[in-house]
């Protein structure tokens, strides 16, 4: 866990706990040693800390919270690393985040590679930083600075650091770090203790703050907290200001945020893992994709893969298409090089590698060919019946659809063991989830190779079954349904949206259609007006697009009530004979929240999801579930099982007619017991 190698007069003390050398127990036992050590002994002059590996150290080990104490602990060490009486040089490469980087601001100065990363993340999972890092971080940085990187919990690079104070010197590289951080810490005569140096605060800096993030930070705990933890070290002695940051954490890690954020953290780690895969499989070399369709799926698809630096071959069937799919591929390129979060040469790069053509045989040297062409099952099949006659033998060939068979598409080739579902979610080169289809045949070495690749280029990966909608789709079915029946029933389009907006979604049901767009799946017969969604859709109201759809929009997309859909509303209850009655939120709350819970426990009990928290990072990642709630699955162990079998029971003659509580919802909640299979 901790190497120590003596430079002469100067120690140099390496953490070497893989992957990310976390300061668990033993790694912290063996850095006050080795500290203590260097204390006693008079031929060493200074202390040099760095890490093993690719990293100085990625932080706590979040596995110790709720678990029996073991000294020293992180507060305890940092305080002995800052209280040396020989100078101590943190020595910085890869990552130094959360305790890691609490271990830098104690250690008296620090070097850096270039392209090291500096942070506090600690709010991403509930809680704030509990070793000092609100105290010390603002007497190196200033007040606007600490708490920009702390409420956020985004890192800085070194170089970025280097000019607000928290780096003092910048390494050559990693390969010199060592020799580098020796040399300097043999040159220092001094100590310069953190905590010792001044803090001041500019009138209402903390409230200008507040008032600039009031959206980020609304309803989310942690980040409120790492404001008035950053404030006390203004406002407090050091002793005193970490007392209160403790006090905070304290609060904080036994509460329900941080719950969830750690069930997320865990979680989203865990949908890595396929069951039933031995972790030694042998995967497929992906050099080159091929991608089906250039419109906005298969061009903001073909993005992720470029962005890695693997070639894609994109092909269309009109010239004209496949030109206004490059152009906005390349728009969306600048757009976010004019944002700084690109070179042009990286863009120039990118594009590069794209070969858009029109010839269908262009795909042959493809090790991944991925489908994104009109979700219709006949187009689908005729797709992948041209594709298994062009592609290589051994080619995986993979299908965008969001809700059709993947086993009825792969059985119109020759190679169903070779094919699986690749779900993108839109924007594709934006939204991190992709659901990963296993068809009946598909090849444990092929799933391995499509959530490897996933992971390669940013995604967060999820394996589904085979079902209409797969994970995330098949539960949104019952909330839209019902939210389209309460709005029948009385409710209207903006208390419907309030209650989610209230939960912590960043929309609701109706503002969310409007954006996706009404017309996404109609059957565009405008004379079989079945549905409210029919009428608008005939219509032309296709949602923001169009200027209007469940809301009227104005030319900045600001959404308005609709009297055009409150005529549409009319008219199907009077068809109906519905009688309009007021609709509560806890109403709302049960038929579209507690009866997608009911859905997913079904999908767990059909082993669609390999487990629940694979169910909770499909709808954090992919339909902008709350982070602070965990997850619907999660979610609903919080809310008590119990509550939300009554719920529904409660409600259950205004449910749709086919509709049927989960024997395993039923059997966990008479049990007492979590939803995971």
């Amino acid at each position: 866990m901790i190497e120590t190698r003596n430079h002469g007069d100067i120690l140099e003390i390496v953490m070497s706990n893989p992957p990310v050398n976390a300061l668990g127990a033993a790694v912290r036992q063996g850095l006050s040693s080795a500290l203590a050590d260097a204390q006693a002994d008079g031929t060493i002059r200074a202390i040099v800390i760095r890490g093993a590996g690719r990293m100085f150290s990625g932080g706590a080990d979040i596995t110790e919270f709720g678990k029996p104490p073991v000294s020293p602990m992180l507060p305890a060490l940092v305080d002995a690393i800052e209280n040396s009486s020989k100078p101590v040089v943190a020595a910085i490469h890869g990552m130094a985040l959360g305790g890691g980087l609490e271990v830098t601001l104690a250690s008296h100065y620090r070097i850096a590679t270039p392209t090291a990363k500096l942070g506090l993340p600690e709010v991403k999972i509930g809680v704030l930083p509990g070793a000092g890092g609100t105290q010390r971080l603002p007497r190196l940085v200033g007040v606007r600075e600490a708490l920009a990187m702390i409420v956020s919990g985004d890192p800085v690079a070194a170089a970025r650091g280097a000019q607000i104070g928290l780096v003092d010197k910048l390494a050559t590289d990693e390969a010199a770090l060592s020799d580098e951080a020796v040399a300097w810490a043999r040159t220092l005569s001094t100590v310069r203790r953190t905590r010792e140096l001044p803090v001041k605060a500019e009138d209402g800096v903390f409230e200008a703050f507040a008032a600039e993030n009031s959206r980020k930070l609304r309803g989310l705990d942690a980040p409120q907290a790492c404001i008035e933890a950053v404030k006390a070290a203004t406002t407090l002695p050091f002793a005193a200001g970490c007392a209160r940051e403790r006090e905070l954490f304290t609060g904080l890690v036994g509460g329900t945020q941080s719950r969830a954020l750690r069930h997320v953290f865990f979680a989203e780690r865990a949908a890595a893992r396929i069951e039933g895969l031995p972790k030694d499989i042998a995967l497929r070399p992906i050099r080159r994709v091929g991608v089906v369709g250039a419109g906005t799926m298969g061009g903001g698809i073909s993005m992720n893969f470029l962005s890695t630096g693997i070639p894609v071959t994109l092909v269309e069937m009109a010239g004209e298409a496949l030109q206004r799919g490059t152009g906005v591929m390349r728009r969306n390129y600048e757009a976010s090089a004019a944002k700084g979060r690109l070179t042009t040469a990286q863009v120039e790069k990118a594009m590069g590698l794209l070969s858009p053509t029109l010839d269908f045989a262009a795909l042959a040297d493809c090790d991944l060919i991925i489908e994104a062409v009109y979700e219709n099952m006949d187009v689908k099949k005729e797709v992948f019946g041209r594709l298994d006659g062009v592609a290589r033998p051994d080619a995986i060939l993979a299908s965008n659809t969001s809700y059709l068979n993947i086993d009825e598409i792969a059985a119109a080739t020759r190679r169903p063991a070779q094919v699986l579902g690749m779900h993108f979610f839109s924007p594709a080169n934006v939204m991190k989830l992709v659901e990963v289809v296993r068809g009946a045949a598909t090849a444990p070495d092929v799933l391995a190779t499509a959530m490897d690749l996933a992971r390669r280029i940013g995604k967060v990966p999820v394996v589904s079954g085979v079902c209409y909608g797969f994970i995330g789709n098949r539960m949104l079915r019952p909330r839209q349904d019902n939210a389209n029946a309460l709005l029948l029933e009385g409710a209207t389009v903006q208390q419907v949206d309030r209650v989610h907006v209230d939960f912590g979604m960043p929309m609701g049901p109706f503002q969310m259609a409007d954006l996706a767009g009404i017309d996404i799946g109609w059957h565009r017969d405008p004379q079989r007006i079945e549905t409210v969604r029919d009428a608008l859709c005939a219509q032309g109201r296709w949602g923001q697009k169009k200027g209007a759809g469940f809301y009227d929009y104005d030319d900045k997309r600001r959404p308005s009530p609709s009297p055009a859909l409150e005529r549409i509303v009319a008219e199907f209850r009077s068809r109906a004979g519905i009688v309009p009655r007021t609709v509560s939120d806890e109403e709302i709350t049960v038929r579209t929240l507690y009866t997608m819970v009911n859905e997913g426990a079904k999908i767990l009990e059909e082993g669609i999801a390999q487990r629940a928290s694979d169910v909770d990072v499909v709808w954090i990642y992919g339909y902008a579930w709350p982070r602070h709630k965990g997850g619907p699955m999660f979610w609903a162990g919080e809310v008590g099982l119990n509550a939300v079998v009554e719920g529904l029971k409660r409600y259950r003659e205004r449910l749709p007619s086919d509709f049927t509580l989960a024997p395993l919802l039923l059997q966990r909640a008479a049990a007492g017991a979590p939803l995971d299979r």
